[in-house]
């Protein structure tokens, strides 16, 4: 999982343009307008035309791979709440991730979501899927970024993200459970998405505190000192391990570096605190 995510910031580093800047604002309109639609039909049948179906899709309707995205997951009042709160969900996940590694994870649970309709349908299953498990990943993700992070639950009852969280997983447990076969491992396919882009921080920070300071304890002097060396044989002091900038090139930026990191690494002042640590 680390060695994915560092090939993740590697491919964003190296194409900065990369990514959907405000991807979440577009993904909210579009379930907003999709609501209103949905809303003034009459035949309850509107959601059913957009859902992501496998054979649909073979016969020609394609616009069911985009559009099985946007089908809101909440009806009434409680399509602004659930829009607001996954607006806010995204773009600071965006903000944290910047918007080349969020474009990928959302495309990715997109993605996840597609194959696994298509290999059950050719299994000898035909599903109809919508992205409400994208959206619950994505509540894991931001957890896992801030678990201490305090929400108003029913809009006067403090409580941390972290416990919803937990919350959310029983609920996913519960879908494994009891939803009938194929449909309830789409659960586990939102999992395998947000531990491929989260897990391995995750699983640093579930590690007990005594293991997690033996693995990041670094000999600095002898460290320093091939850091000197290696100083002395190159035109620059600091180089970003995430973005290849170097305090030659960008004289104003702000170097530090990594202490929860395996060795003894460099990273400007955008990546200190957003980049996957070294284990190794």
């Amino acid at each position: 999982m680390r060695a994915f995510m560092r090939m993740v910031d590697r491919f964003c580093a190296k194409h900065p343009n990369f990514g959907i800047p405000n991807l979440m604002l577009y993904v909210v309109i579009g379930n907003a307008a999709v609501f209103l639609f949905g809303s003034m039909d009459t035949t309850g049948m509107f959601y059913y035309w957009l859902a992501l179906n496998p054979a649909s899709v073979l016969r020609g309707e394609v616009w069911r791979l985009v559009t099985f995205a946007l089908i809101p997951e909440a009806s009434g009042l409680w399509v602004i709440i659930f829009l607001y709160f996954f607006y806010y969900i995204g773009s600071s996940l965006e903000h944290a991730w910047g918007p080349g590694r969020f474009t990928l994870f959302f495309m990715s649970g997109v993605l996840f979501n597609i194959l696994y309709a298509f290999v059950v349908y050719f299994l000898g299953w035909n599903v109809y899927v919508t992205a409400s498990y994208i959206y619950m990943s994505m509540f894991f993700a931001f957890a896992a970024l801030y678990p201490e992070q305090r929400v108003l639950l029913f809009f006067f009852i403090p409580i941390k993200i972290k416990w919803l969280a937990l919350l959310d997983g029983a609920f996913f447990l519960y879908a494994v459970f009891v939803n009938p076969f194929p449909v309830n491992l789409l659960p586990l396919v939102a999992i395998a998405n947000f531990l491929l882009f989260c897990g391995g921080d995750l699983f640093s920070a579930l590690r007990p505190s005594s293991v997690r300071y033996r693995a990041n304890t670094v000999n600095f002097r002898r460290e320093a000192a091939k850091i000197r060396k290696e100083q002395n044989a190159r035109p620059y002091r600091h180089k970003c391990a995430v973005c290849g900038r170097t305090d030659t090139d960008y004289p104003d930026l702000e170097f530090r570096y990594c202490s929860r990191c395996a060795g003894y690494h460099c990273f400007c002042e955008d990546h200190i605190a957003n980049h996957v640590h070294f284990t190794e």
